[in-house]
């Protein structure tokens, strides 16, 4: 069986004058289907690079990348984009939704990308927006809406397309103690229902409410442990 996500022997390289930077050093880890990962790491460990090799958003300097079986490592700017559109569902910490559309319009606009009929696109972005609980806000717009409910729509725009892999960027962040708590709340039950995620974090008690964490530094994997009774 091939896992989800295969990372083999990645390096990302980059040049500063006379020396290298080695943003990931001989990194490889497999994530299957259905798990709930964290990669943790300071500013600078690598982590941000990692999610970025995960998400199709850069390619490894060396090394391969297999993404549901597909090999996306050495793969153009526009195959890579056609790939994060079919495969993978973003969550941001700053929400990045679009002010001038409403919710609805904000979750259907990756499906547009997809080339979906405007009907079959509705039908799915009104499923999501249920989904999250605010399909009778469709009409309404970003600034209408608290900190934690634009994290939700950006959380059904995530789910719209039904990616085999939610990759969420400090999805938190930006939100309170209280508002952030529900909202890990609510990822953590998408994986309960059967979403693979994988969570990019440097808050250690949010990586603890995972199933898995990773943690990275100066561009090495140092752990790889699973988290609570996935642990015994």
């Amino acid at each position: 069986m091939s896992h989800l996500i295969e990372l083999q022997n990645i390096f990302k390289i980059y040049s500063d004058g006379d020396s290298e930077i080695r943003a990931l050093d001989d990194v490889s880890l497999t994530i299957d289907e259905g798990e709930f990962v964290a990669i943790v790491g300071s500013s600078g460990s690598g982590k941000s690079t990692c999610m970025n090799m995960i998400g199709c958003l850069d390619v490894p300097t060396s090394g391969k990348y297999f993404l549901n079986g597909t090999d996306v490592s050495s793969m153009t700017d526009d195959e890579q984009a056609k790939i994060r559109n079919q495969m993978i569902g973003f969550i941001f910490q700053q929400y990045n939704l679009i002010p001038k559309l409403n919710l609805l319009e904000n979750v259907e606009l990756p499906l547009i990308y997809r080339g979906l009929p405007a009907a079959q696109r509705r039908e799915m972005a009104e499923t999501s927006l249920e989904r999250v609980g605010l399909i009778d806000r469709k009409n309404k717009f970003p600034s209408q809406l608290s900190g934690g409910q634009q994290q939700r729509v950006s959380i059904a725009r995530a789910l719209a397309g039904n990616p085999p892999l939610i990759l969420a960027d400090e999805p938190t962040g930006a939100l309170d103690s209280k508002t952030g708590r529900e909202v890990l709340e609510f990822i953590k039950q998408l994986n309960s229902e059967g979403n693979t995620i994988v969570l990019i974090t440097h808050d250690n008690s949010i990586a603890a409410e995972t199933k898995r964490i990773i943690r990275i530094a100066d561009g090495k994997i140092i752990s790889d442990s699973l988290t609570g009774e996935d642990a015994l």
